[in-house]
């Protein structure tokens, strides 16, 4: 079995994988220092586009027009960028051992992989409902959504069940995008997630009314309070009906399930410290380990804007991790400081013709304002939260660019808030006052 030795060695290629990758290139990596290894078999992409354009019937995104980093209006990185620049792309190969105090990693396959300096980005896995014990669930067409391997059997699934029916688990990101992708594609879709209202963790009981609305506008179907218990297949394997706790059945011709994710963190449990459910880093993203960093998903790192620590699953974050604790390992060599990790939680999504983004924390009282009508042809709204009289979370449907960069910076600067009465009124102009 072949042995190989890198200066650093990134394992897992997804999102922080190709901004770092950039990011050691702009720091003057030589050739041959820097190795990706990665289970998946293509380089770096824009994760996001699998759930926001992949399954699209028109106009779909495909590679390798959304490899890393055009997510962020960057260049490009085709696979034979990563060659011009001697950096290693190490494809289909999963690692499954590591071996920190030797600095060592074995792969499936038997080969060994020396390193000086270690980035863990294996991001995260999906939740399986196979995993719950739920009965049926190793069925036929119930797809998951998070490697472009997944995408591409979902694809082909929409095609060969053109017209049918759709069951969509869960009411989260993937939930909501996915069942407006299914509709958009002509598929009768049923939405069902156990949770009062969808996207508990981000939207208020208000917010998730006007996007619950919308949908049974658009013809979804949305069952709430409930969760799947059973499948049932077809004579071919294939699942055929859903059993619900609620004792519903429904039909479906493809179930797609989005329940959440977990860090890939294995590999380190019991060589790194970890927290909240991730690697616990500092705020370079160097773990417990010298000339160990951890970076996207699997990092559980100082929120300074918060005085906390906390793990954040978003692109937005995979990315800045990344780019940071490049700089800092450059810095470090060459007995240089950089400033502190200084992060600002951003999330969005784009579902049918809608779409939002939030910035800041959603702690305290909430304050919605704005045209929140299923109806209407436009609508607009959004939300503050104030915690110790502050404005410390903005969210705004619809918004343009600049009245989007405005909430950003209310949600960064955390300006003492008026009354909730007053704050309603203005609206988002107070984000962005004339």
């Amino acid at each position: 079995m072949a042995e190989k030795s890198f200066k650093y060695i990134i394992v897992g290629g997804g999102v922080s994988a190709g901004y770092a990758a950039r990011e050691f290139e702009k720091q003057g990596v030589k050739p041959n220092e820097l190795a990706i290894i990665s289970k998946e078999g293509v380089a770096p992409y824009e994760r996001p586009a699998l759930s926001k354009g992949y399954l699209f019937p028109e106009g779909t995104a495909r590679l390798p027009g959304f490899h890393v980093c055009v997510g962020s209006g960057g260049e490009r990185l085709a696979p034979e960028w990563y060659k011009e620049k001697g950096i290693t792309l190490i494809l289909s190969t999963e690692i499954i051992k590591a071996d920190l105090p030797s600095k060592t990693l074995k792969s499936a396959a038997g080969d060994t992989f020396k390193y000086e300096v270690l980035i863990i980005a294996t991001g995260s896995t999906v939740f399986r409902l196979e995993n719950f014990g739920i009965q049926g669930a190793d069925a036929k067409n119930i797809f998951y959504l998070r490697e472009i391997a997944d995408a591409d059997k979902l694809v082909e699934a929409i095609k060969s069940k053109k017209n049918g029916k759709a069951l969509v688990v869960g009411g989260g990101y993937i939930g909501l995008e996915l069942s407006a992708a299914l509709k958009i594609n002509n598929f009768d879709v049923s939405m069902v997630y156990p949770d009062p209202w969808c996207m508990p963790r981000l939207f208020t009981a208000d917010l998730a009314a006007f996007y619950e609305a919308y949908y049974t506008k658009k013809g979804v179907n949305i069952i709430k309070g409930t969760a799947a218990a059973g499948f049932v297949s077809n004579e071919k394997g294939e699942v055929k009906e859903v059993k619900l706790k609620n004792d519903q059945v429904m039909e479906a011709d493809i179930v797609v399930v989005g329940v959440g994710a977990k860090p890939l963190i294995n590999l380190f449990t019991g060589q790194l410290e970890e927290d909240k459910g991730g690697i616990k880093t500092n705020a370079f993203f160097k773990t417990s380990v010298d000339n160990v960093y951890a970076i996207g998903d699997v990092a559980t790192f100082p929120m300074k804007m918060y005085g906390d620590i906390r793990r954040v699953e978003h692109v937005d974050h995979s990315r800045k991790s990344a780019e940071q604790a490049v700089k800092a390992i450059f810095a470090k060599e060459q007995g240089k400081e950089i400033g502190a990790y200084e992060y600002l939680p951003y999330f969005y999504s784009r579902a049918f013709d809608l779409s939002w983004q939030f910035f800041g924390d959603n702690v305290g009282e909430a304050v919605i304002y704005g045209n929140r009508d299923p109806a209407s042809e436009k609508p607009k709204f959004g939300t503050y939260w104030i915690k110790d009289s502050k404005v410390v979370g903005a969210f705004l449907e619809g918004g343009t660019p600049e009245e989007n960069k405005a909430i950003s910076n209310i949600a960064k600067k955390q300006p003492t808030a008026p009354t909730p009465d007053s704050l309603a009124t203005e609206g988002v102009q107070f984000a962005s006052p004339p």
